[in-house]
C-alpha cells in the first residue's frame, strides 16, 4: 500500500493494487457502514485516518482472497478474521462485499427475515434501571407500604416516599418502574387521597395485593406503659387500634403523623420516653424499640388492600380471574346511577366496591330550572372495582352501555386479582 499524505485525496489514492487485482474489484461493490462502537469502545477502528487505512487493506486483501477461487465458499479466509479486529482492537466498520452481475443490472432486495412473533415479554416494558424493579411507597423503611412492596414485586429496589403524590410522580418521572399504595382498608375504610390521585395522574393500575396488618405498640427500652402521655401513629392506624388502647387503660392524647413507621423513627431519633408509636414490628427492629403490646388491631381480620401503579397498562388476560376499576361521572345527579349499575347486574359481573368523591372542578350543580341557585345538588365521581377483564366480552358490553348514560368514563385498569390465601393474626 502507498502512505497517504494529509493533501491527498483519500477517495482516489488510499488503495493502489495491480491492474490484475483491481479488475477483479470491479465485479464487487463495497459497503462501508459506520457503527457506534466506537463509542463504547474508545480504541476502536474508524476514529482516525491510519485506522481507516488498515481497513482499506484489510478490503483490498478479502477481494484478492475472494478471487482465489478454493472452492469452499464456507470457510472462512484469514482476512475475514482480521477485519473483526485490527492492531487487537475490534473494528467500528463493516466491510462487506456485495456481489455485482457483469451486467450491471440492478438486484431485487433480498425479503426480510420473517419477524418473530410477538410475547407477553415484548409488550410489557423491561425495567428501565436494569434487572432490578424500583418499586415506589409512601413511608419511611419499616411501613407497611414496604411489606406490601416486597410482597408484590419479590427482590425488588424499594423507593420511600415522604408524600403519596411523590411516589405518583417517581413513576411518571421514571425515578422508579412501579408504584404501591393503599387504597382501602377493612376496618378504616377508603383511603380517599389516592383515590384522588388516581384521577389526577395518568398511571395505570396492572396489580393489587392484600396485606394483613399486625399493629404494635413500641416505645423506646426500658419505658413502662404506666409512663406514656401520647401514642403517635398514622391516622388509619389509630382508628384501627381505638378500642383496643382504650381497653388497656392508657391515659394518653393520640397525635396522627405521616406514617406508622415514620412514628417509629421520630420516638427513637428524639429519645421520647413519655411517647408510645403503633408500627410493625419489623419498625421495632429497624429504630431499636420495644414491643409492649402486640397484635393491638381492634379486629384480627385486619386487611390493607394495596394496588401497583405503571406507566403502562398491562393486556388483560382471561386465563385467570381479573379486577377491572373504573371511574365515572354523569350530569343528571344520583337518578342516573341505578342504569349504570344496571348494566353490571344485567350480565352478571359483580362488583367489589363503589366509592364517591366530590367532583372538584364541578362541586355543585345548579337544578331548578330558574338556575337561580334555589336548588342545588352535589356533584360527585364514582369509582367502581368490578370482577371482569376487559378481554371478556360481557365487560366491554357493560362499559359501552354505561358511556351512554355518563359524561365521563375512565378505566383506571384491568388486573389480577389477589387470590393469595393469608393468616389473619400472622405476623408476617
Amino acid at each position: 500500500m502507498q502512505a497517504v499524505s494529509p493533501s491527498q485525496n483519500l477517495n482516489s489514492s488510499i488503495i493502489r493494487p495491480s491492474k490484475t487485482r483491481l479488475n477483479h474489484m470491479t465485479r464487487f461493490a463495497v459497503r462501508c457502514v459506520y457503527r457506534s462502537d466506537s463509542v463504547q469502545f474508545p480504541n476502536g477502528v474508524g476514529s482516525s485516518r491510519a485506522d481507516w487505512q488498515s481497513s482499506c487493506a484489510i478490503l483490498s486483501s478479502k477481494v484478492f482472497s475472494q478471487d482465489q477461487g478454493s472452492g469452499d465458499k464456507s470457510t472462512p479466509s484469514a482476512s475475514d478474521h482480521l477485519a473483526a479486529a485490527v492492531n487487537g482492537h475490534k473494528t467500528s466498520i463493516d466491510l462487506n462485499l456485495v456481489p455485482i452481475e457483469k451486467n450491471n443490472k440492478p438486484q431485487p432486495p433480498s425479503p426480510a427475515p420473517p419477524q418473530k412473533p410477538l410475547t407477553i415479554t415484548d409488550l410489557s416494558p423491561a425495567p428501565m434501571h436494569g434487572s432490578q424493579l424500583r418499586v415506589a411507597y409512601q413511608g419511611v423503611p419499616g411501613a407497611y407500604s414496604e411489606a406490601a412492596a416486597g410482597k408484590a414485586y419479590p427482590n425488588c429496589e424499594a423507593i420511600p416516599c415522604d408524600q403519596f403524590e411523590v411516589a405518583f410522580q417517581a413513576v411518571e418521572l421514571w425515578i422508579a418502574d412501579r408504584a404501591v399504595l393503599p387504597v382501602e382498608n377493612s376496618l378504616g375504610g377508603s383511603i380517599h387521597r389516592n383515590y384522588d390521585l388516581l384521577l389526577r395522574h395518568r398511571l395505570h393500575i396492572v396489580g393489587e395485593v392484600q396485606l394483613p396488618v399486625h399493629h404494635c405498640l413500641l416505645a423506646l427500652p426500658g419505658v413502662r406503659k404506666e409512663y406514656l402521655t401520647r401514642v403517635i401513629s398514622h391516622p388509619q392506624a389509630l382508628s384501627q387500634c381505638e378500642h383496643t388502647l382504650t381497653k388497656l387503660g392508657l391515659n394518653v392524647t393520640r397525635e396522627a403523623v405521616d406514617d406508622t413507621a415514620g412514628a417509629a423513627e421520630y420516638i427513637a431519633s428524639n429519645n421520647l420516653r413519655d411517647t408510645a408509636a403503633i408500627a410493625s414490628a419489623r419498625a421495632a427492629d429497624l429504630y431499636g424499640l420495644q414491643v409492649l403490646a402486640d397484635g393491638i388491631q381492634d379486629d384480627s381480620s385486619n386487611v390493607t388492600r394495596f394496588v401497583m401503579l405503571a406507566r403502562e397498562p398491562i393486556i388483560p388476560r382471561t386465563d385467570r380471574p381479573f379486577k377491572t376499576s373504573i371511574v365515572f361521572a354523569h350530569d343528571k345527579g344520583t337518578s342516573v346511577l341505578f342504569k349504570v349499575l344496571s348494566a353490571f347486574a344485567f350480565r352478571n359481573i359483580s362488583l367489589t366496591k363503589i366509592e364517591s368523591r366530590p367532583h372538584r372542578n364541578r362541586p355543585i350543580r345548579l337544578v331548578d330550572d330558574a338556575n337561580v341557585g334555589t336548588a342545588k345538588h352535589f356533584e360527585y365521581m364514582f369509582y367502581v372495582d368490578f370482577e371482569a377483564s376487559m378481554a371478556e366480552v360481557r365487560a366491554q358490553n357493560a362499559l359501552a352501555e354505561v358511556q351512554e348514560f355518563t359524561s365521563f368514563l375512565r378505566v383506571l385498569g384491568s388486573y389480577p386479582m389477589d387470590m393469595t390465601p393469608w393468616c389473619p393474626s400472622r405476623e408476617d
